[in-house]
C-alpha cells in the first residue's frame, strides 16, 4: 500500500464528528400556555352568544385585566362571529356591548411525594431526602365574566353571569421512573392527535374550510394554513 493511501486511512480512523445544537425556551412554556387557553376555552363554550344574532356589538376589553387577555378577546370575538354577530370597532356603531372581566386567568402548581424527608441529626451527619414516588401537578383556572347590555338606554339583556374551568396537567414518578403524565391536558392533546378512525379519538380535519365574500369562488386552506391550490390539494 502507497504511504499516501495509508496516512488517508489513518486521518479516516482516527477523524471524530462532532455536531452541537442550539435549543431556546419561551419565558412561559408550552405547556403553561395550553392549559391556561384550555381553560378559557372551556369557560367560554359554556356561554350561549346565539341571543345576538344579527346585531351590531361592540367588545369593551376595559375590565379585562389577565394573563392571556389578546387570546380571551379573540375568542369571544370568534364565537360573536359564529353566532352571527357583527363585531364593529367602537361603541358608537354598535347595538349592543358587551363586557367582559376577569375573576382569575392562571395557573399554579403542587408537588407532593412520598418518602423520607431530609434529617439532619445534632452534631452529625445530614440524611438526603428519599421519594419513593412523587406526583408534580400544574392547575389553569378561567374565570370570566360577561355583561351584555343595550348601547343607548344602557339596560342590561339577560343577567349575565360568571363562567369558569379548570385545565390540569400531572406527572408521577416512582422510584425515579417516569413520568406517568395524567390530568385534562392529556385528554385534551390526545384527541387532537390524527390518528386511524376507530381508535376512539376524534380525528381533527385535514383542513379548515372558509365560505366565500358573495361573488366569489370558494378558497380552501390546507392545515398549515396555505390556500389549497399552493399546498397541492
Amino acid at each position: 500500500m502507497k504511504l499516501p493511501s495509508l496516512f488517508s486511512l489513518v486521518l479516516a480512523a482516527l477523524a471524530v464528528g462532532c455536531t452541537s445544537t442550539s435549543t431556546s425556551n419561551t419565558a412561559r412554556t408550552a405547556k403553561e400556555q395550553m392549559l391556561v387557553s384550555n381553560a378559557i376555552d372551556q369557560s367560554l363554550d359554556k356561554v350561549d352568544f346565539s341571543p345576538v344574532s344579527g346585531q351590531k356589538v361592540f367588545l369593551d376589553d376595559k375590565y379585562l385585566d389577565c394573563v392571556d387577555k389578546g387570546y380571551v378577546m379573540g375568542s369571544l370575538r370568534h364565537r360573536l362571529l359564529r353566532a352571527g354577530a357583527n363585531v364593529v370597532a367602537t361603541a358608537e356603531e354598535s347595538d349592543v356591548i358587551l363586557e367582559p372581566r376577569s375573576g382569575g386567568v392562571g395557573t399554579d402548581t403542587t408537588d407532593s411525594f412520598i418518602g423520607i424527608p431530609e434529617i439532619t441529626l445534632p452534631g452529625m451527619m445530614t440524611f438526603p431526602e428519599i421519594r419513593f414516588s412523587q406526583k408534580k401537578s400544574q392547575f389553569a383556572y378561567a374565570k370570566i365574566g360577561l355583561v351584555l347590555y343595550d348601547t343607548k338606554s344602557r339596560s342590561v339583556l339577560g343577567d349575565g353571569g360568571i363562567s369558569m374551568a379548570q385545565a390540569s396537567d400531572s406527572n408521577t414518578f416512582v422510584l425515579g421512573i417516569g413520568p406517568w403524565t395524567g390530568g385534562t391536558l392529556k385528554r385534551d392533546l390526545a384527541t387532537a392527535q390524527r390518528v386511524p378512525h376507530g381508535m376512539g379519538v376524534t380525528r381533527l380535519p385535514d383542513r379548515i374550510t372558509f365560505s366565500p365574500p358573495s361573488g366569489h369562488s370558494s378558497l380552501r386552506y390546507a392545515s398549515d394554513g396555505k390556500p389549497a391550490t399552493e399546498a397541492g390539494l
